[in-house]
């Protein structure tokens, strides 16, 4: 289930006055709209907001938006976010009172209406931040921001004053009920009217003020409001726990894939064959001088015709390119970390082509069957250590020094897809963190440490048996994975 769809169309229904019924005996719309106007008329007369640019009568009717982009309900008014709200007021209080500081980094984005703020002396952020009080909206202005959904309701604020984060826009009004007004700022219509409007340089773009001031704005009825923000809350409660399950789920399928891998290392997702050749036949014909690994965290474990080998006795490795500078050059896509997916395989689309160095690249171009392996990376999150099999065309990409290429020296004795598998599991079990250093914020694969890993080998035979079973018990949970996307 996509849950954030789900939200949109829920707050499409709520603006569009679909998603809880009128009620014939509620104050229309149209009595509140004119409250709003006499307010504003009121604050302009005490000199604590500027009167606009061209002044409405009492009958004018042009506080309605020009192009009506949807009907509401009978019992609605149509106005313009302008004419509803004030933008941008400020707070006008003694230097030495206690006030909250929000910085863009303590809003949640999504549609959850939370924040947090620091206490500080009014005097130290009543310059250079924008000004707020409990009650308003906060609403951010800034890519992307602004289609992430940053946005509140002031609440909680010590001495009810607080200022923040410049690209913040603040919407006040004592008519609207402040937590209906955010279900319009967080509703589709409203970013998505924002997102095509942007101006600014790239990294600094924002959606100007006229644009949101023009904007339409649907005005229910209070006690319509009032059961709108009922109704929504309720369902986004029940949506919430939908997502909880999801992620529930997901963190059972990643665990279940572990156990899968830890399972088939083991050498016990698939029944042994002991007519097989053993593993050591194997590895022998690799390589005539091979001699058994003993380390005893597998010691007797292994099934019968396993063995236990280092990477380096049965694999080459191939460090990675960058950049050639001699001609003659050819154009070619290399790999990158960018280009490794979570569930450890490649995103082709993001391939970079470059020209490289054709000598270069002959020493460092890819065969069906490699494993590419990172070797250098800044992410705490996925250290380094991730791999993915390449099946395609030799000779057709080349990878970057962050990585590296593991070669197996005979294809048919030991299966790459098995291989992969085994790296994944050392992968997902965390030893990979026992085979890296950091120097200046990257994380580096220790090489030799690396290659002197011991890999549970069983039979070729076996090994294919075992590749079968984990990619079908992968489809199985992948397929349930794709039911909750749906």
């Amino acid at each position: 289930m996509d849950t954030k769809k789900l939200r949109q169309k829920i707050l499409d229904l709520a603006i569009h006055g679909k998603l809880v019924p009128q009620d014939p005996n509620d104050e229309p719309a149209s009595v509140l709209l004119e409250r709003i106007r006499a307010e504003k008329e009121q604050l302009i007369k005490e000199g604590k907001i500027k009167a606009p640019k061209k002044s409405k009568s009492a009958g004018d009717t042009s506080h309605y938006p020009k192009d009506v982009p949807f009907e509401v309900p009978e019992g609605w008014a149509l106005s313009t976010v302008i004419d509803v709200f004030q933008i941008n007021p400020k707070n006008h209080e003694d230097d030495a009172t206690e006030a909250g500081f929000v910085p863009m980094t303590n809003i949640s984005d999504g549609f959850e209406d939370r924040f947090s703020f620091e206490l500080k002396p009014w005097k130290s952020i009543k310059t250079g931040f924008t000004h707020f009080r409990n009650g308003d909206i906060a609403v951010a202005k800034i890519s992307p921001c602004l289609e992430n959904r940053k946005s509140f309701v002031v609440r909680g604020l010590p001495q009810e004053i607080g200022a923040g984060t410049t690209e913040l826009f603040i919407f006040r009004s004592g008519q609207i009920i402040p937590e209906y007004g955010l279900l319009f700022f967080k509703s589709e219509f409203f970013i998505s009217n924002c997102v095509g409007t942007f101006n600014g340089v790239v990294g600094q773009q924002r959606v100007a003020r006229n644009t949101i001031e023009e904007m339409p704005f649907p005005i229910p009825p209070i006690g319509e409001q009032k059961r709108i923000i009922q109704r929504v809350g309720s369902i986004f409660r029940m949506v919430s726990e939908v997502e909880n399950s999801q992620t529930a789920l997901k963190d059972s399928i990643e665990k279940s894939k572990a156990r899968i891998l830890d399972m088939a290392i083991h050498g016990k997702l698939v029944p042994q064959d002991p007519s097989e050749e053993p593993a050591i036949a194997l590895l022998k014909r690799i390589n005539p001088g091979f001699q058994p690994s003993h380390n005893l965290h597998y010691e007797g474990e292994l099934p019968i015709g396993w063995t236990l080998a280092s990477m380096e006795s049965f694999c080459t490795t191939i460090n990675g390119l960058w950049k050639g500078d001699k001609e003659p050059l050819i154009n070619v896509g290399v790999i990158r970390n960018a280009n490794f997916t979570k569930d450890f395989s490649l995103d082709y689309s993001k391939i970079e082509y470059i020209n490289v160095e054709e000598r270069s690249f002959s020493k460092r171009n890819l065969e069906d069957g490699d494993i590419i392996v990172e070797k250098s990376g800044g992410s705490d999150n996925f250290p380094v250590g991730r791999s993915i099999l390449y099946r395609g065309e030799s000779g057709k990409y080349s990878f970057s020094n962050f990585t590296m290429s593991l070669r197996i020296k005979d294809k048919s004795h030991i299966i790459p897809e098995y291989l992969f598998y085994a790296l994944q599991s050392m992968y997902r079990r965390g030893d990979m963190r026992q085979m890296q250093t950091q120097t200046t914020g990257l994380h580096n694969l220790l090489t030799d440490v690396f290659m002197s890993a011991q890999i549970p080998i069983p039979p070729s035979n076996e090994q294919k048996r075992i590749v079968t079973a984990i990619e079908s018990l992968f489809q199985t949970l992948d397929s349930v994975r794709s039911l909750l996307q749906d």
